[in-house]
């Protein structure tokens, strides 16, 4: 399964904003812990190690070493 680059949700502002709010009174560790989570079950989720690589990669492109 390659990485879907065009957009594939519904309603992505509502996503957004879920994804902020649930950030809302935690501390930078607790923050850092709930994406780690949330990584994890979205990577299960997906189930294709490839897609996932891929997913990495794009995340990463751009950004300082």
């Amino acid at each position: 399964m390659a990485l879907r680059r065009d957009l594939n949700l519904a309603r992505p502002d509502d996503v957004y904003n879920l994804l902020v709010d649930a950030h809302k009174g935690l501390d930078e560790a607790q923050s850092r812990a709930f994406d780690a989570r949330l990584i994890l079950l979205l990577a299960n989720q997906v189930g294709d190690e490839a897609a996932i690589r891929e997913a990495i990669d794009a995340a990463r492109a751009g950004l300082a070493p």
